[in-house]
């Protein structure tokens, strides 16, 4: 498993290469930052926290991405469109 040091906080990242593309997901304790594979569907019937960035292709895309959708889970943490994938994760911790 890979882990990424976000602000001193060692964070699982998982990604799983398909036949056409690269899932990325950031585990964070309270919630995730997903890329746009992702829907929030899901997320918002079970009351995950979950952040959603698009168009990136590893781990460093996904800190410096503008957040494309947010769980309101997620919002009641503080997470917010206005923030990049890294903001967002911060929250989540």
């Amino acid at each position: 498993m890979e882990t990424v040091n976000l602000d001193g906080s060692l964070l699982e990242v998982h990604s799983i290469t398909t036949e056409n593309t690269v899932i990325l997901l950031v585990k964070a304790p309270h919630g995730f930052l997903g890329c746009g594979y992702f829907s929030l569907e899901t997320a918002e019937k079970v009351g995950d926290a979950v952040v959603i960035v698009s168009g990136v292709r590893n781990v460093e895309e996904m800190l410096t991405a503008k957040v494309k959708a947010v769980s309101s889970a997620a919002a009641a943490r503080g997470v917010t469109t206005d923030m990049n994938g890294g903001e967002a994760l911060l929250k989540l911790i």
